[in-house]
C-alpha cells in the first residue's frame, strides 16, 4: 500500500498501489468484465484527485483486473437513474435530474484528464463504451495483442456522452471517430494501433503492463513541474473544446435520450437478444 492508498477510503471498484514514484490503479468491477457501476463512478474522481495531490506519485498506470479492461457501463446497476425517463413521458423534473446525473459521470472521467500526473492506460481484452471514454482521458494508451475496442453506444440507442466523442477526434482523427461512433463496430489491437488509438501493441497482459511501467518510470525521471507544464500546455485548447462538447451532449441526451429505441435496447440486453429499432 502507498501513502496515498492509506489515505483513501475503502474502495470497491478500484485498487491503488505504488512502487516508488509509480502508482497503479486497477479496475476491479465488481460487475462482470470490470463493468462500471455506481461505485466506479463515485470512486474514480476520489482516486485520481488523491493521486494528483500526492507529490510522491509522478506517473500512473491504469489497467483492468482479470482478462479485460472494462465491458463499459454496467447497465443493470445504473438503471435506477434512468428509470424515470423510461417510465413514460418524462417532464422537466426527471430530465433535469438526468442531466445532473450525466454531468456527474462526465466529471468522473474528467478527473482522469485533469490529473496533473501523467496517466498511461494498459489495455488487455475488451475495452467497450465507458472504458473507451476513460482511456481517451489518459495521456498514453498501450494494448496487448488480444485487446479489442468499441465505441458501442449507438448500438444501445445512446449518444456517447462521457467524453469519447469529444476527446477521440484529437487522438484518432475525425474520420476514424465517425466510423467507430456511427457503426458501434469492434476493432482489434492492430486497427487501434493503425489509427493511433494506442501507441504500441505488446504480446500479452503481462508485457503491456511491463511496458506501461517502463514508460511511467521514464516519465517519472523527468522534472515533475516540467511534466505538469507539458500536460497543461497540451491540454489548453483541447480541454476547452471538450468542456463545451460535454455540456452540449449532456443537454442533448437529457432532451432526446428517452425513446422507444432505448427501451427496446434495454429490454433486448436483459433478454440477451438482438434489438429491433424503429426510430421512435
Amino acid at each position: 500500500m502507498t501513502d496515498t492508498a492509506d489515505k483513501l477510503p475503502d474502495l470497491v471498484s478500484l485498487a491503488v498501489e505504488r512502487t516508488g514514484p509509480i502508482a497503479r490503479v486497477t479496475l476491479l468491477g465488481p460487475g462482470k468484465g470490470n463493468a462500471m457501476g455506481p461505485d466506479f463512478w463515485r470512486e474514480l474522481p476520489i482516486v485520481f484527485r488523491a493521486l494528483d495531490a500526492d507529490p510522491a506519485v509522478r506517473a500512473i498506470v491504469l489497467t483492468g483486473s482479470g482478462k479485460n479492461f472494462s465491458y463499459g457501463l454496467d447497465l443493470p446497476a445504473m438503471m435506477g437513474a434512468w428509470a424515470p425517463l423510461l417510465a413514460g413521458d418524462a417532464l422537466a423534473g426527471p430530465r433535469t435530474e438526468f442531466l445532473r446525473e450525466i454531468r456527474v459521470l462526465q466529471e468522473s472521467v474528467t478527473a482522469v484528464a485533469e490529473c496533473r500526473t501523467p496517466v498511461i492506460a494498459a489495455v488487455s481484452g475488451w475495452c467497450i463504451g465507458g472504458g473507451v471514454d476513460v482511456i481517451a482521458a489518459a495521456d498514453v494508451r498501450l494494448a496487448s495483442a488480444d485487446a479489442k475496442f468499441s465505441v458501442r453506444e449507438a448500438k444501445v440507442a445512446i449518444v456517447a456522452d462521457l467524453g469519447s466523442l469529444q476527446r477521440l477526434s484529437g487522438i484518432i482523427g475525425e474520420g476514424h471517430l465517425r466510423e467507430l461512433a456511427l457503426t458501434g463496430k469492434d476493432i482489434d489491437a492492430a486497427r487501434a494501433e493503425k489509427i493511433g488509438l494506442v501507441n504500441d501493441i505488446h504480446d500479452d497482459q503481462e508485457a503491456v503492463l511491463a511496458a506501461a511501467e517502463e514508460m511511467a518510470n521514464e516519465i517519472a525521471g523527468n522534472p515533475p513541474l516540467v511534466v505538469q507544464g507539458v500536460k497543461e500546455v497540451l491540454s489548453l485548447t483541447t480541454e476547452r473544446q471538450v468542456t463545451d462538447g460535454l455540456r452540449y451532449v449532456s443537454t442533448w441526451n437529457a432532451a432526446f435520450l428517452p425513446s422507444k429505441d432505448l427501451q427496446e435496447a434495454v429490454q433486448a440486453f436483459l433478454e440477451r437478444r438482438a434489438p429491433e429499432f424503429t426510430g421512435e
